[in-house]
């Protein structure tokens, strides 16, 4: 049975100063006035982390329905979960950041009574539905009002399910309306994703100097996770990469049984999550002397990093700041081998917006962004290279989250 986590805001009363000040009261706020610039009643919010972004509940199974105006009217919004997150739960309900309904049916029947059933006008679109509405408080999004969906994360079945139940007219499909909040970190945020930066490096620091020829990547990788683990990290961000000699030219490997070995290259890209926020790194090193060509990539794509890095700054595109990186990475002679994007944004995702990358149109960087420079080059039967560092978008630059080295020097064990 999953405990999940809860980083909430702390209130004694549903309507204190305290809560008005939350960051969550102030992102639900923000939401409710977008629902309202979309022309509608409410969103059902079906993304678990996008729960957590709102509430600060991370256990999942949840669904919030988020009115129009939220936080600007009496009406709350609405969470709907199930009891083995009541107890979970009641720091939501003290800072009156939603009201908890604990469902005793299924999820499906249960949001269709918080939104009410189809109407009952002989409309076309009402299909038949033994589901009657639990008897309740009137809701403003109730009757006919449309509600949106996210309609990038919620699956085709189970639309179809709850429109059946509520009325297939009054279901409207949106996207991005979450993600353009969440785009844009406020100093909570960074501070957790600063947190989790600092839990990667120290577990790094420790497995570093046990590292010897002849361990396999999949020992490797589990001594970092465990390391991660033990200083607050709450899972690994995602399957850590352990690649050793010719297994670093993959992006994305999977650590296997291969074998470090003495003059080869190790690349290690690893992230940990701290109360639900992620951080991302990737460094490169040789076991005693570096091989001539690696040794030469290496040196490219530090160049490139710390370019495309100085040049990071509100204003600049997205795809500006890749076409920085992979101008040198170019000009060196090895274009294509960097097939990748140079990084992507961090947050409650390991990958989320924005994206910094030649294959998509390219988006002004803002204040309070936070994304990855990880330029690479890949030599399939010799090895990679990737550098990566977290930078956050300030009013006049950027800043790195991250303190560890990024030279030759300290990538020699």
């Amino acid at each position: 049975m999953s405990r999940g986590s809860a980083a909430i805001a702390r209130s004694s009363s549903s309507r204190s100063a305290k809560a008005e000040r939350s960051p969550f009261a102030d992102r639900l706020g923000r939401l409710g006035d977008s629902i309202a610039q979309a022309d509608l009643s409410a969103l059902l919010v079906t993304n678990p982390k996008d729960v957590g972004y709102l509430t600060g509940f991370l256990g999942g199974d949840s669904y919030l329905v988020v009115p129009a105006e939220a936080w600007r009217s009496s009406q709350k919004p609405v969470l709907i979960s199930d009891f083995r997150y009541q107890e979970e739960l009641e720091p939501v309900r003290e800072a009156g950041l939603a009201e908890i309904v604990i469902r005793a049916r299924s999820m499906i029947e249960s949001v269709a009574e918080v939104l009410g059933p189809a109407p009952k006008k002989g409309s076309s679109d009402a299909a038949p539905s033994k589901l009657e509405a639990a008897p309740g408080p009137v809701r403003p999004w109730g009757g006919d009002q449309r509600i949106g969906i996210q309609a990038e994360t919620m699956p085709v079945a189970e639309r179809a399910a709850i429109a059946r139940r509520v009325g297939v007219k009054r279901l409207v499909d949106t996207t991005g309306l979450i993600s353009a909040l969440r785009v844009i970190k406020d100093e909570s945020e960074i501070a957790l994703i600063r947190k989790a930066v600092r839990i990667q490096e120290a577990a790094l620091k420790a497995v570093l100097p046990t590292i010897k020829p002849g361990q396999t990547e999949t020992e490797i990788a589990a001594r970092l996770e465990m390391e991660m683990k033990s200083r607050g990290s709450s899972e690994p961000g995602f399957e850590s990469i352990v690649a050793a000699g010719a297994n670093g030219s993959l992006p994305h490997y999977r650590p296997k049984n291969k074998k470090t070995a003495k003059g080869a290259p190790l690349l290690i890209d690893w992230g940990a999550v701290y109360m639900g926020y992620h951080s991302d790194m990737t460094r490169t090193f040789a076991l005693g002397k570096w091989p001539k060509k690696v040794e030469e990539i290496f040196k490219v794509v530090l160049e490139a990093h710390d370019a495309a890095a100085e040049a990071l700054a509100p204003g600049k595109s997205t795809k500006e700041i890749d076409a920085v990186a992979r101008g040198i990475i170019e000009k060196a002679g090895y274009a294509e081998f960097f097939g990748h994007g140079l990084g992507h944004g961090i947050g409650l995702n390991a990958h989320e917006d924005p994206r910094l990358t030649n294959m998509i149109s390219g988006q002004p960087l803002r204040e309070g962004m936070v994304v990855t420079i990880e330029p690479g080059i890949y030599l399939p039967g010799i090895g990679g290279v990737r550098i990566e560092d977290d930078y956050v978008l300030t009013a006049d630059g950027s800043e790195n989250l991250c303190s560890l080295p990024r030279t030759l020097e300290w990538s020699t064990l």
